[in-house]
């Protein structure tokens, strides 16, 4: 058995997720992610580690997405479209669903200074043509040697955790998870298994939060006090899953507390990805 981890991004940083892992002669890239803190080539991984020669069909067995958010998918067109890459992806429905709407808006707000180093909107097109998708503990067989799974990650709507497996060698990569139910999505959930390799996001790994209940309280005090002086309250959010989990907030205690103030939330993105959580829920 020969495991490799080479990390080409988010070890001991927030963002550019991408590890890919060789495991019994096999090559998995798991998340291809983008750094939203740079304007300049380091906002991609450094993907001439894979290849010097760029001949990444023949380096990479295969591509794995945990889930829609940039710092997961944002590099994925520009290494399909731009550096070459034309071996199979694998996400979930939902996740292939969604990704197209948010690397379309990050296109469209980016900053044109790195334009040079940018994806069309043709490029996400094609890119996500290259994609297979699977359902939640579906059991798919990439090639002769290598299996993978994806499992309910919970975070946003078709995040998923995959379990990889390759003779006797296994593993599982989790990207984001959440262990706490919230108002439209459970905790994650994964079948007990044998590894020889666990790869978790472990972005609060040190940090005691409050309860969800607890935030929940003081948000909307701090909300309902603000609404009662007559002032107005303007929430910075993401557009897909957070937004989602505040309108359903807001609408249940408006309810509550019997209030008839209205709450509004832009349109663009959000709208657009509301119709698929509809579907979904």
């Amino acid at each position: 058995m020969a495991i490799d981890c080479l990390v080409l991004g988010a070890g001991q940083e927030v963002g550019k997720s991408c590890v890919v892992v060789s495991i019994n002669g096999k090559r998995i890239m798991f998340d291809c992610g983008m750094h939203m803190g740079y304007t300049d080539s380091r906002r991609y991984p450094n993907f001439s580690l894979i290849s010097k020669t760029g001949d990444f069909d023949n380096a990479l067995t295969c591509v794995i997405v945990t889930h829609f958010h940039l710092d997961h998918i944002g590099a994925l067109p520009y290494f399909t479209e731009v550096c070459g890459y034309k071996g199979p992806i694998y996400m979930t429905y939902p996740t292939k669903a969604l990704a197209p709407l948010m690397l379309e808006d990050y296109r469209k707000n980016m900053d044109r200074r790195v334009e040079d180093e940018q994806f069309t909107a043709d490029h996400i097109a094609e890119c996500m043509k290259k994609v297979i998708p699977v359902d939640l503990k579906q059991t798919v067989q990439v090639d002769k040697g290598l299996q993978i799974r994806a499992y309910y990650a919970g975070h946003v709507i078709g995040a998923a955790m995959f379990y990889a497996k390759v003779g006797d060698a296994a593993m599982v990569y989790t990207g984001d998870y959440n262990m706490t139910p919230d108002r439209h999505l459970g905790a994650a959930q994964i079948d007990r298994l044998q590894l020889d390799l666990l790869i978790t996001e472990s972005t609060y790994a040190t940090t005691i939060r409050d309860s969800r209940y607890g935030r929940e309280r003081e948000f909307l005090k701090a909300v309902h006090n603000c609404v009662a002086a007559g002032g107005k309250v303007l929430i910075p959010t993401f557009a897909l899953g957070r937004a989602q989990e505040l309108c359903i907030l807001l609408e249940d205690y408006w309810e509550r507390m019997n209030l008839n103030v209205p709450i509004y939330f832009s349109a663009g993105l959000t709208i657009q990805a509301n119709m698929y959580y509809k579907n979904a829920y």
